[in-house]
């Protein structure tokens, strides 16, 4: 009896730990984005067909990140569910009760419009709090002995991982009016040479720099593969990724053609950086 009451006691504070993690993962993710506000206007005017897509896109990425690294070790796609449902109430949570104190949800706000602002700013602190076990947490091994961090992560699982850097950064900064300034402020010239500063940062981050975390070459394999099987690709993700953002954020309505492409390669910047940045910390 003692021992089964031990145990119970074991699982409602690891349970409480592990909310606490994500209450803390979902802060430190989405405070940049909460104290700003362009993301206060948006949960207003913004369109609530690109919200929810928004919404509806993110549950399926943040069930497959907490199948890489969530709150807890799963074994089933059920407790990833699980799991995603306590990181999205744990960060609307979070969202709702700092956007009270910051006065920009009140009593007086329509539910539409407090609705439309946690929800927007609910899908970073959400990453961030599934993130939060290999950010606070200290990797703990599973069944098999092995931690999430040593599990051997396959192509797509690092293109994946890429797609979470680059949401999460590119998040931080697509709903801005400086993306669409400075894509104005460019010439064709200066865009391609972002590109290429872009590419290159992205590929010294994780093969030139030696930073822990970062995929080894092997010496007897070319500089160019490595470049070809992972960078370039690395990079289609953060462009796409940033398209993607620029939509949801409406930051494209009203654009010319080139001014959508120069927009993009703007985002994809600091999209990019995130890809890179998020093989070697995740």
């Amino acid at each position: 009896m003692k021992d089964r009451i031990r145990s119970d006691s074991q699982i409602a504070r690891r349970a409480v730990r592990d909310v606490a993690r994500a209450a803390g993962g979902a802060l430190v993710f989405s405070l940049p984005m909460l104290m700003t506000m362009e993301m206060w206007q948006l949960g207003f005017y913004l369109d609530r067909i690109r919200l929810l897509v928004l919404v509806l896109t993110a549950i399926p990425l943040l069930v497959v990140l907490s199948r890489h690294i969530g709150l807890a070790e799963t074994r089933r796609w059920s407790d990833d569910v699980l799991d995603t449902a306590i990181a999205l109430g744990v960060s609307a949570v979070v969202c709702a009760v700092l956007l009270t104190l910051f006065g920009t949800v009140t009593l007086e706000t329509p539910p539409d419009e407090a609705v439309g602002k946690v929800a927007i700013q609910m899908v970073p602190a959400a990453i961030g709090a599934l993130l939060a076990k290999s950010q606070f947490g200290a990797g703990a091994p599973d069944g098999n002995g092995d931690s999430l961090r040593q599990r051997k992560e396959t192509y797509g699982g690092e293109m994946f991982l890429m797609a979470v850097g680059a949401l999460f950064l590119g998040f931080n900064v697509a709903p801005t009016e400086e993306m669409i300034l400075i894509s104005f402020q460019m010439s064709e010239w200066h865009a391609l040479c972002l590109v290429v500063l872009s590419v290159v940062l992205m590929h010294g981050f994780v093969f030139a720099v030696g930073f822990a975390g970062g995929s080894e070459a092997s010496p007897d394999e070319p500089w160019w593969s490595p470049f070809l099987r992972l960078t370039l690709p690395g990079y289609v993700v953060a462009v796409s990724v940033s398209l993607y953002l620029l939509w949801i954020f409406a930051r494209l309505d009203g654009l010319s053609a080139d001014g959508i492409v120069m927009a993009t390669v703007v985002l994809a910047f600091p999209s990019a950086i995130g890809a890179a940045a998020a093989r070697l910390i995740l």
